[in-house]
């Protein structure tokens, strides 16, 4: 089974993918990983596209069972047919930006005070998330996530609203277990 799990920064989407990889054995693979080179503070540097995507595609053969978390709607069209379920989560703008703030805050600590490069790069992440609702917004959006939707070919799952991981996992078992049921 290969699942995909996206939505926007503080979704829920890498809480959902290890949650179900701790429950059920499968691997999970964070779309962060392969996207951004290994630095200190995290996300400064972008692993190109090419190589990004043979690491990604190497690993994600090497399972059965493999969950994929993160946007990936611009690593390319052999992505579009690679999964056999999509979960897309969607979470209210202001739950989701007050996750954020929190993941920040915890990340960085005091550092959001103390490092003006750290705080310049942590308000212009908060500003880029807080886009996604905006329909003229170009970059990662609710927009582009619903017409990459429309392009695949597999099983899709949209969960919206503030759920807690229970239900989310209850939704995906029970979305796994009715294609399973649809394929007898």
């Amino acid at each position: 089974m290969k699942i995909h799990i996206f939505g926007a920064s503080g979704s829920g989407t890498t809480t959902l993918a290890n949650q179900l990889e701790q429950r059920f054995g499968w691997k999970h693979l964070d779309a962060d990983d392969y996207y951004w080179k290994k630095t200190n503070p995290p996300f400064k540097e972008k692993i190109p596209l090419q190589e990004r995507n043979i690491k990604l595609l190497n690993d994600f053969k090497a399972y059965d069972s493999v969950i994929v978390s993160g946007s990936m709607v611009s690593w390319g069209k052999e992505w579009e047919k690679a999964f056999d379920v999509v979960i897309f989560l969607y979470v209210p703008p202001k739950i989701r930006m007050g996750r954020l703030q929190h993941r920040e805050l915890e990340r960085y600590g005091e550092l959001l005070e103390d490092n003006e490069d750290i705080r310049k790069n942590s308000k212009a992440f908060l500003k880029w998330a807080q886009q996604y609702d905006n329909p003229i917004f170009e970059g990662r959006s609710l927009n582009v996530h619903m017409r990459w939707l429309e392009k695949l070919e597999c099983q899709i799952l949209k969960i919206e609203g503030d759920t807690t991981v229970e239900e989310r996992i209850d939704l995906v078992l029970n979305k796994l277990c009715s294609d399973k049921n649809d394929r007898i």
